[in-house]
């Protein structure tokens, strides 16, 4: 019997360690985007105040009138690349990518063709430099058209899709649950999120909460076993979203 409890001993030391090593790493955020992600008329600045745990962290490198190719041009996605080496030796670094309002544009300089190539080369180049990508289809436009929002993101959705599914990489759909969100609660409802009288594609800073809890109940119902821990709940909110009546 002795003996046998000195067998077990060592494993009895090494529990510990093992429940250590399976504690969760934090998480950094890194969230690259248009004017629907930035500080004054995005979602990202309350995703970060009002969704992560204690411990994990992050920045809004998101800019105003962003496309693909301007946020690159403009040294923002530098910046991102740079966070991922600083941060990943002490955080678990995701970088959720959200563009399309503005490559959509005729004056953009982009073409279809070259948003989803641009989509693809960044989220390759988040992996390769350590971190996780997160592509993220664009935040719907709250314009309606006979009873409905007007879908006039489809084009860009589709190809964030294209691109996360080939190359397997994480992603969520906003643009469907915040059209699904936002119909639901109808026209005049959804005027309350406006960031500005008649701005229906920015959003002031309630509706900035709301549409970060979509974001944030999206990844974790998509990726449980990494975002459950590291986020916090807003039972409340979620429901009240999830039943589409207007918060």
């Amino acid at each position: 019997m002795r003996l046998s409890l000195l067998c077990l001993l060592p494993l009895a030391l090494a529990a510990p360690a093992a429940i250590v090593g399976r504690a969760v790493k934090p998480v950094y955020w890194l969230l690259a985007g248009d004017s629907t992600t930035a500080t004054d008329g995005g979602w990202g600045d309350a995703f970060l105040s009002t969704t992560i745990a204690k411990g994990s962290s992050g920045h809004n490198w998101a800019k105003g009138g962003a496309s693909t190719k301007s946020f690159r041009d403009g040294g923002y996605w530098k910046s991102v690349m740079n966070d991922i080496k600083k941060y990943k030796d002490t955080y678990r670094v995701y970088v959720t990518i959200q563009f399309g309002h503005n490559d959509q544009k005729t004056t953009s300089g982009v073409s279809l063709a070259q948003y989803t190539t641009n989509l693809g080369t960044m989220a390759n180049e988040v992996a390769t430099a350590g971190g996780i990508p997160i592509l993220v289809t664009p935040l719907t436009r709250r314009t309606f058209k006979d009873g409905k929002v007007n879908e006039n993101l489809s084009n860009e959705t589709a190809k964030t899709l294209e691109v996360a599914k080939k190359q397997s990489q994480h992603f969520i759909d906003l643009n469907k649950a915040s059209t699904t969100y936002v119909n639901a609660i109808g026209s005049a409802a959804a005027d309350k999120y406006n960031y500005a009288s008649g701005d229906r594609t920015h959003v002031n800073p309630w509706g900035g909460v709301v549409f970060a809890r979509i974001v944030s109940d999206l990844l974790v119902a998509s990726y449980p076993e990494e975002f459950k821990e590291v986020t916090v709940a807003n039972a409340t909110l979620s429901a009240t979203i999830k039943a589409g009546k207007a918060a």
